[in-house]
């Protein structure tokens, strides 16, 4: 029942049928179930029937309001928006462990989303945009370039796993940190918002609910994308506490430990309309980037504002301002985590993505499953350190050649051209 009253109520703003104005009772009622609907108090492995359907309908609807927003404001901004919503059911998930101080299980959703996104979705971007350049030109695809202005997405996510690093090396997450991540992302969105708005002539590129919200009347538009967020928002936050018990229920009838499931299971539920909508920008050769930096975004949402979180709801569950004390594996996830996402700010660093970095992105991602199963749980840690090291290398190789890096140039330009500017 929620899903079809949050079909109603979408479809009838932007003026799709059903038409508010031809049923107005039908609206009113949609509204109040939506309202009212409450989670179940129980999961067993059957809620996913119901609780997986209503996290994907809520994060498409969402992405539609996100991207015809893209139009009409800074399209980093837009992206950094787009990230924001679509990654509400992480947020969800990871802020009911956090109250209920299930600390075994908090950093799961969280390392395993950030390293499917750069390890699995940043290749497959990459082999996307490839076979469509080798149909339509019947060449190989040498790399994706980025614009100029996106070299802030690249150093947003620099300076969010360099604070990353810092809670590794502390070895909890206060309070504190959680000012400290806040005040990075509110930075980087400033920024953003600097950035000149994308150019109208792609709207017709869109899928058709969301170019029909682009093409409306102002005053229908707006309430077409606020009607997008608030609507996904209300049904990801009905069906959050379901969905994690209904995983966790799954978990336990087959027998898997429930770190493997909440950290790889829930982040697969809740990107892949992020991964969607993402593939679908790849389709487009011209947008592969766009692509790109859409998984950035999301990168650099969680890295930021989805830890701030944690020991936010933490504190509030225990009356008290508390930091979240990571355990030996925690740390190892935590560290694996970070130098995976150094390693794919180097492949960025020249404003480039070619072929061998999305391929040695998959096989380092792989690896990751493959090596644990021959020589056990210590090899993420080796995993880490090479991952690190090729990172070091990379750095001293640019040190050597004295040559600035492409994005610390286009950031230099950019921050010229649209923030110094309009200062």
């Amino acid at each position: 029942m929620p899903v079809y009253s949050l079909a109603v109520v979408l479809f009838g703003l932007i003026g799709l049928p059903p038409r508010v104005n031809s049923q107005p009772h039908l609206f009113a009622c949609s509204v109040a179930l939506l309202l009212l609907a409450e989670p179940l108090a129980r999961s067993s492995p059957l809620s996913t029937l119901w609780t997986v359907p209503c996290i994907l309908v809520a994060s498409i609807v969402i992405a539609w309001g996100a991207e015809a927003a893209q139009f009409f404001i800074a399209q980093g901004f837009a992206l950094a928006i787009l990230a924001w919503m679509q990654t509400l059911p992480e947020f969800a998930v990871e802020a009911i462990l956090a109250w209920r101080q299930q600390t075994d299980l908090l950093l799961a959703g969280l390392t395993g989303a950030l390293r499917l996104l750069t390890g699995l979705a940043w290749p497959m971007i990459y082999l996307t945009a490839a076979v469509v350049h080798r149909r339509r030109t019947g060449n190989s695809l040498r790399y994706i370039s980025l614009d100029r202005h996106q070299s802030v997405e690249v150093a947003g996510l620099l300076v969010a796993l360099l604070y990353a690093a810092v809670i590794w090396w502390k070895g909890n997450l206060h309070v504190a940190d959680a000012f400290v991540l806040v005040a990075i992302y509110v930075g980087y969105l400033l920024l953003l918002t600097k950035l000149p708005p994308e150019k109208h002539e792609g709207i017709e590129d869109l899928e058709a609910i969301p170019r029909r919200i682009a093409l409306a009347p102002r005053a229908r538009r707006n309430v077409g994308i606020a009607a997008c967020f608030v609507s996904g928002g209300l049904l990801i936050y009905f069906t959050a506490e379901p969905f994690l018990g209904s995983l966790v229920a799954v978990a336990f009838a087959l027998g898997i430990p429930s770190f493997y499931v909440i950290q790889w299971l829930a982040p697969v539920i809740s990107e892949f309309p992020e991964l969607l909508s993402t593939f679908y920008f790849a389709r487009q050769e011209d947008k592969a980037a766009v692509a790109l930096m859409n998984i950035t975004s999301s990168n650099i949402n969680q890295w930021t504002m989805l830890v701030a979180v944690l020991p936010l709801v933490y504190s509030l569950s225990r009356h008290a301002f508390s930091a979240i004390v990571f355990t030996p594996d925690q740390q190892v996830e935590w560290l694996l985590t970070i130098a995976q996402g150094l390693v794919g700010v180097i492949f960025l660093i020249n404003m480039k993505f070619s072929w061998w970095e999305a391929l040695s992105m998959l096989l380092l991602f792989a690896a990751q499953f493959v090596l644990p199963v021959i020589w056990g749980e210590a090899s993420r840690v080796w995993i880490a350190y090479i991952l690190l090291g090729w990172t070091a290398a990379a750095i001293i190789v640019m040190l050597w050649r004295r040559e600035m890096p492409a994005a610390i140039r286009s950031f230099a330009e950019t921050w010229r051209s649209h923030v110094r500017s309009k200062a």
